[in-house]
Order: structure tokens, then C-alpha cells, then sequence
């Protein structure tokens, strides 16, 4: 290979990576608190493999979460790993904090940049007003330190607001939709809120981010009871980052909020998840949902949807019916919008039928080649568990039960997080 070929390879590379088709995960460093750098070296790799560029730091104080991000800063740099701050400014900031923050690692190998500066986020923030935002990025470039400043004010969903945004916030270089669940509606999310904000953001010099979640359900007394629409969105909401938005950035909304049940990442043991949340977190595995995770990511990087070498169906499901009464624990908001059934995200290589059981219900669906969706209801009876089966011309490929029983009686807590499996063959 000739001297210019190789330095224009490079240069593609590294301008496809600054520049776009960047896939980050949203991480709660207050669930940081126990960490060493191994658990994060583990968090890290886990995301990798799936094709995630980095993580979004979520910071809440400045607290032991700054110590903590010393090791995440170790980990990123020895795995070639990305990172960049998102403050979360539902929490009372000084700027000055959030200055040394950014700051201490100003100079880390692993911080993300875009276009030559270091990108920061945030969650909320707007209350701040636009004097503090100047300031913020004033007192960093007095330091040498260069921002591109893409925030999630989360006010800003209405798409008639997106204009507002820009003129209230001269300082603000990009942005981030946080909204990725219908607004407390039994529909599906449109995209409307995305294209109107993209289209605006263009007129500046950061990135459009969109946020692609999996799920929306907490019950935490006093800090919010409610479950979204969320039944399929790993499915939609991908699509439409895939085929409708192509943003800048995907961030995924989350990969250990473990309160709002909007997790892919594994269930750490030594994070404490407090009193109320264990209820509705203990044994409700998500992992598989990385796999979606990694086909969309391909997809979104590369344009085209990814070649499926291995049959693997990946299904979800809630342990009890929204109707059911619990003995503590608060109903949600929302609760009637969920339906009472599995669903299954089918990728496959080829035409095949997905079976789905669950007691004296069973639905079969024609399905592949690529990314099918079904699903079947919860049945009367009591205790059952879910049977998926892939077969084709006649022959079962593969098939596999739920780990959770889908129970009519016995709920002891209000939970509408669902478990999450697969088969393949």
C-alpha cells in the first residue's frame, strides 16, 4: 500500500469517527460508588463488542463520582475505549465544578472529540439560563480547553420550539433529544421532535444526538411512578434512527439506569440499587437485548442493513398482567397502555416460523429474512411460561423457555419491567 493511499485511509477513519455514525451509551456514574477499574474495564469491553464508540458519563455531583471516573478514564485509555461528560443538571451545580471537572482529563486519549474540541452534554440544564452556559464554556477556553456544547434541555420536545432553542441559547453548539418514549400516550413515537430539533441544530457547528431506548418503567416512592409505551420501541426506535433520522450520534438511554428500567448492560451485583428498586431489577436480565443492539449499530454505521449469519430470536415480557393488584409498591402512571404479552424480535437468515406459546395461547408467524416482530397475549391461566420454537420447512432449527413465570396472583410489587431472553440456533 502506497504512502497516499495509507494516509487517506487513515484520514476516512478518523473523520468517520469524529464526524458521525458514533454510538455512545448513557452511564449513571452514581451507580459508580463500588466500582474498581475492573468493573468498569468489564462494562467497557461488554460495550465494545457490541459496537458502542463510549460512554456518556452521567455525573450527578461532585462527589465520589469524580474519583470514580479517574478509573474510567484508566480503563477507556487502555481499550482505545471514547468519553465524554453528560451533567446531569437536575442536581444543583456550580460552574466552576463542572469546569475542573472537565478539566481533570482534558487531556485524556480517550476523550471524544468533535471536530477538534471535547464534546459535553448534559441532562436538563435550561434553568440555568443562557448567561451560565456562556460562562461555562467561557472559563474552559480561558483554559485552553475548547467545547462543542450539545445539551438535552429537556423542556424542548414540542418541534414548534425547536427555533426558541437557538435563539435562547446562543452558546449551545448541538443538541440531544433525550425524549426516546411517547409522552405519556398509548402510540407509538413519531419523529417529529427529532427532525424538527435536527433541522435546527444544523445551523450550528455540533452534532444532532438521538436517544434510542429500550424501555420506560420506574416506581420509586417519591421520585416517580410511571411505565411508558415501550412495548416494540427497541425495534421502532432503531428503525427510525436507521431509515428516517440518520443523526449525528445515537446515545443509548441506558446502560445501567437500573431505577427506570431502561438498562442493557448487565445487573452489577455490587451496585446498590436502594430499598424500592431491587423489587422490580432482581432477576430481570436484559442482556440480550444487546444483540438487537449490535445489528442496528452495524446498520447505522455502516447504511445498510447487516448480513444475518446465525437464526436468534429474541423475546420479552413482563412477569405480571397491568390489571393484576400488588400488595406495595404504587400503580404506575400509564398503566393501562402496556399489552399483556411476549414479544419477539426474529433476525434470520432465511424464511422461517416463529412459534410462540404461553399456556393455551399460541401464535405462529411467518418471519425473516432480516428483522420480524410478533408477539402473543398473556393466557387466563396462572403460572405459565413462555415456549419459543424457530422451525423452517417443517424442521424445529431451535426453541428454548423463558426463565420467568408469567403469574395472575402472588404480586407482591407494582413491576412493568420485562425480562429478557433469546433463542438461536
Amino acid at each position: 500500500m502506497g504512502a497516499t493511499t495509507a494516509f487517506l485511509l487513515a484520514f476516512i477513519a478518523s473523520a468517520h469517527f469524529v464526524n458521525g455514525q458514533n454510538v455512545f451509551a448513557h452511564f449513571m456514574a452514581q451507580n459508580s460508588y463500588s466500582y474498581a477499574q475492573q468493573d468498569w474495564t468489564n462494562d467497557m469491553t461488554t460495550a465494545q463488542g457490541i459496537g458502542i464508540d463510549g460512554f456518556a458519563l452521567n455525573i450527578a455531583a461532585n462527589d465520589y463520582e469524580v474519583d470514580r471516573i479517574v478509573d474510567a478514564y484508566a480503563a477507556a485509555e487502555a481499550l482505545g475505549f471514547k468519553l465524554f461528560y453528560s451533567f446531569d443538571m437536575s442536581y444543583t451545580w456550580e460552574a466552576s465544578d463542572m469546569v475542573n471537572i472537565v478539566a481533570n482529563h482534558s487531556s485524556s486519549s480517550s476523550n471524544f472529540m468533535w471536530k477538534d474540541t471535547l464534546l459535553v452534554s448534559t441532562y436538563s440544564g435550561e434553568s440555568y439560563g443562557e448567561d451560565f452556559w456562556a460562562g461555562f464554556k467561557s472559563s474552559l477556553a480561558s483554559q485552553g480547553i475548547n467545547i462543542t456544547l450539545a445539551p438535552a434541555f429537556t423542556t424542548y420536545r414540542d418541534p414548534a420550539n425547536a427555533s426558541s432553542l437557538l435563539n435562547t441559547f446562543p452558546s449551545i453548539d448541538g443538541f440531544f433529544n433525550w425524549w426516546s418514549w411517547p409522552a405519556d400516550v398509548d402510540a407509538n413515537l413519531t419523529t417529529a421532535t427529532d427532525l424538527a430539533y435536527q433541522s435546527a441544530i444544523s445551523a450550528r457547528t455540533g452534532p444532532y444526538i438521538m436517544s434510542v431506548s429500550p424501555w420506560q418503567f420506574k416506581n420509586l416512592d417519591g421520585a416517580g411512578d410511571w411505565v411508558e409505551y415501550s412495548d416494540t420501541l427497541w425495534n421502532y426506535r432503531w428503525q427510525q434512527a436507521v431509515n428516517d433520522v440518520k443523526p449525528d450520534i445515537v446515545e443509548i438511554v441506558t446502560w445501567n439506569d437500573y431505577g427506570e428500567s431502561h438498562y442493557i448492560g448487565d445487573i452489577n451485583p455490587i451496585v446498590n440499587l436502594g430499598t424500592q428498586a431491587p423489587f422490580y431489577v432482581d432477576g430481570f436480565d436484559h442482556s440480550k437485548w444487546r444483540d438487537v443492539a449490535q445489528y442496528y449499530i452495524s446498520y447505522y454505521k455502516d447504511g445498510t442493513a447487516p448480513a444475518i449469519t446465525t437464526d436468534e430470536v429474541v423475546f420479552w415480557y413482563r412477569a405480571y398482567p397491568k390489571n393484576i393488584t400488588c400488595s406495595t409498591g404504587t400503580l404506575p402512571r400509564n398503566a393501562a397502555f402496556p399489552e399483556d404479552a411476549v414479544f419477539a424480535l426474529a433476525m434470520l437468515t432465511d424464511t422461517a416460523t416463529i412459534t410462540l406459546a404461553i399456556g393455551s395461547n399460541t401464535v405462529n408467524f411467518t418471519a425473516g429474512p432480516g428483522i420480524t416482530m410478533g408477539s402473543v397475549p398473556f393466557p387466563p391461566e396462572d403460572q405459565q411460561i413462555p415456549y419459543v420454537e424457530i422451525s423452517r420447512n417443517g424442521k424445529k432449527v431451535a426453541d428454548t423457555h423463558g426463565s420467568m413465570y408469567v403469574n395472575q396472583t402472588g404480586c407482591t410489587y407494582y413491576n412493568f419491567n420485562p425480562w429478557v431472553g433469546s433463542v438461536s440456533e
